[in-house]
């Protein structure tokens, strides 16, 4: 056995997953490696088809600096993994279950993602899908398996900006018009976009995405979709993917979707809305009631969710755009409050079946990372799973912000993830540090920064 193989990650792919891949698609001449880094994006390379079977046999050699890189692409040295790491190569290894056509592509190409390992065969500790596969590991441990699901909001935008560089809604391909008004729940706007729709219906089906219903949302050319419920790695393989597939479906319908938190000023922000629930080795849902009252364990999980919160905001709002989003009555939580069918609260209990009783964590952005958000999550439901937390009594009606409920902006949000004993154990050590220095990377780009609004306000004034 060659050392390649000997130090193979039981969690790799079995070859005979491309094998049979590559036999049921012969028309596949190459294949996306795709691999997510800290900030939720898709790096990685483009292979030829002969190479994939070496792939699933031995890995690919990969820089750990995929993993060091901020928005723009560019090294952050203060993460560890560039110059002082020698630039060093781990091994990726392809995903179980991830090889996948892509739809939109001509000639056809397929996609397989990948995770980060070391050398050895240890998972590499900067790779966000390790960190959500922990904590799933540790819940597994007490007893508990977590399933999730993820709602995407987003904008469909038109390609072309205005004359003052802003961005402006899509045309609807049927009507060649912009939507007009709001238009929540509109059905008439979803018609009008039937043939992106399709296209987006079809490439999920081919791609295995568990895509279900579609939305107007709150917000001229504002969309959602939902993804149905399953195991947390995949839930968030899922919403990784089908960013992906939206982003390239809408280039090739003359469109632009946007995963900003908030594109537009005067409009509603884009969340990612993560429902959870834990089962027990037969499945059975242990959030459901216990007779007319919450199930115990359901508000423990609460519980540790609103204790986190604080903590956890820098990963459900990463980005400097991301903390626009937060503001008084606009669906984004402003204070850690839980409540029952409502949608003004940070943790939601949604009105349903009491079988299939789950919570809704209401704070992520969708600019955010799935697996970050993920393992944070379980691990503030964990953490309050263990001490018997209570939440305390729910809120009924929307929650006015106190001011210190949660970190002010994002240089608070920074300050307080980088002290943060929970948020360190939640990721682990070394990503935790890897995070923290690309957020104050990107925090010093922005800082260092003279906008327009700027020289308008002070430049003939002051």
């Amino acid at each position: 056995m060659s050392r390649d193989v000997a130090n193979r990650p039981a969690s790799a792919a079995d070859i005979s997953e491309a094998e049979a891949f590559l036999a049921a698609h012969p028309e596949i001449t190459a294949f996306d490696l795709v691999l997510i880094d800290l900030n939720g994006i898709a790096r990685g390379k483009i292979i030829r088809r002969h190479e994939l079977l070496p792939i699933f046999r031995s890995g690919r050699h990969l820089p750990g600096s995929i993993l060091g890189l901020d928005v723009t692409g560019e090294d952050v040295e203060e993460t560890g993994l560039v110059w002082s790491d020698g630039d060093a190569d781990r091994r990726a290894w392809p995903v179980a279950g991830s090889l996948a056509p892509l739809p939109w592509t001509s000639p056809p190409r397929g996609e397989v993602r990948l995770a980060l390992y070391e050398l050895d065969g240890t998972p590499m500790d900067a790779d966000p899908r390790h960190a959500l596969a922990r904590q799933v590991n540790l819940l597994g441990a007490d007893g508990y398996h977590p399933v999730l699901a993820y709602e995407l909001e987003f904008y469909l935008l038109d390609r072309e900006r205005t004359a003052d560089g802003d961005f402006q809604p899509l045309r609807l391909p049927l009507t060649d018009e912009r939507p007009e008004g709001i238009q929540v729940y509109g059905v008439s706007e979803l018609d009008r976009l039937e043939p992106f729709i399709d296209a987006v219906y079809r490439g999920a089906e081919a791609q295995g995405l568990p895509v279900e219903t579609m939305i107007s949302e709150y917000a001229q050319g504002q969309f959602e979709l939902t993804l149905r419920h399953g195991g947390a790695l995949r839930a968030a393989d899922d919403l990784a993917m089908l960013k992906r597939l939206i982003r390239a479906l809408a280039v090739r319908h003359g469109m632009m979707a946007c995963f900003m938190a908030k594109p537009f000023a005067g409009r509603a922000g884009s969340g990612m809305h993560v429902h959870a629930s834990l089962g027990d080795a037969a499945g059975e849902n242990l959030f459901a009631d216990h007779g007319e009252a919450l199930s115990p364990l359901l508000r423990h999980a609460v519980a540790g969710l609103l204790e986190t919160m604080e903590e956890s905001m820098l990963v459900f709002a990463p980005h400097f755009n991301s903390w626009r989003r937060f503001s008084a009555q606009s669906y984004a939580p402003t204070t850690p409050t839980w409540g029952t069918n409502n949608r003004s609260v940070a943790v939601r209990i949604p009105a349903g079946s009491p079988a299939g009783r789950h919570l809704e964590q209401r704070a992520a952005g969708i600019d955010s990372n799935p697996y970050l958000v993920g393992a944070t999550v379980l691990a503030g439901m964990r953490k309050g799973i263990l001490a018997k937390t209570d939440p305390g009594p729910e809120t009924t009606a929307y929650a006015e912000a106190t001011g210190d409920d949660l970190p002010p902006d994002w240089r608070g949000a920074i300050e307080t993830a980088g002290s943060s004993a929970f948020l360190k154990e939640a990721l682990g050590k070394r990503l935790h540090h890897v995070f923290l220095a690309l957020k104050r990377a990107e925090y010093r780009r922005f800082a260092n920064e003279v906008t327009a609004l700027e020289r308008t306000f002070y430049g003939e004034i002051v």
